[in-house]
């Protein structure tokens, strides 16, 4: 379970096929608070810790199933690439973000990008499936950050970004094209749930 709160910013070392996908993740995070088998959001996907090493930085091993490629913007990680990273969320811990549980639902477009002051606007286009999960001022998890919902048009929803969210995170890297991991809240599931349940 995580917040959405992002505390590190990664870089991908590695990456190898072994039957499932093997990733290196470079991390600022100290190792040794790190067990093997914890669980980390890495761009809001959670992956299980296999392997941990601290030359020539710290880093961290996560094996990543055909399904989590499958079903995320996994498929178009390369070496370099800068990822979100959360720790797992600990009893007592703040909950700065909203509940997110690291089991993405789908991929995001993003569309379109403007400035509004010293922010940054940005549109997505969610698949059809996940739209009505997605409400005004509601929370969505986007590449593994909890952010809120501006505004939502048929299947396309807007996000602000301000300046501090695009320094502490890789949102300052965006470009429209981007494959972006869509994590419903989980609340709205479950309404959604009960709705259909009530109507059987």
């Amino acid at each position: 379970m995580f917040t959405g709160i992002v505390t590190d910013i990664g870089k991908l070392l590695e990456l190898e096929q072994q039957g499932d996908l093997r990733a290196r993740i470079g991390t600022g995070y100290d190792i040794a608070g790190i067990d093997i088998g914890a669980s980390i959001a890495c761009d809001g996907v959670c992956l299980t810790v296999i392997a941990l090493g601290d030359a020539p930085q710290n880093w961290f091993d996560v094996q990543i199933s055909a399904e989590s490629v499958g079903a995320t913007n996994i498929g178009g990680w390369s070496v370099g690439k800068r990822l979100n990273l959360e720790r797992a969320l600990k009893v007592g811990d703040e909950l700065g973000g909203h509940i997110v549980s690291g089991h993405v639902d789908g991929v995001a477009e993003v569309i379109a990008m403007h400035r509004e002051g010293d922010s940054t606007r940005v549109t997505f286009r969610a698949p059809h499936a996940l739209a009505g999960f997605i409400a005004p001022k509601g929370s969505v998890a986007l590449n593994g950050t909890s952010l809120t919902v501006n505004e939502v048009e048929g299947t396309d929803f807007g996000v602000n970004f301000i300046p501090h969210t695009q320094q502490a995170t890789t949102w300052g890297d965006v470009a429209v094209g981007d494959r972006i991991n869509l994590e419903v809240d989980t609340m709205a599931r479950y309404v959604a749930r009960l709705r259909d349940w009530a109507q059987q």
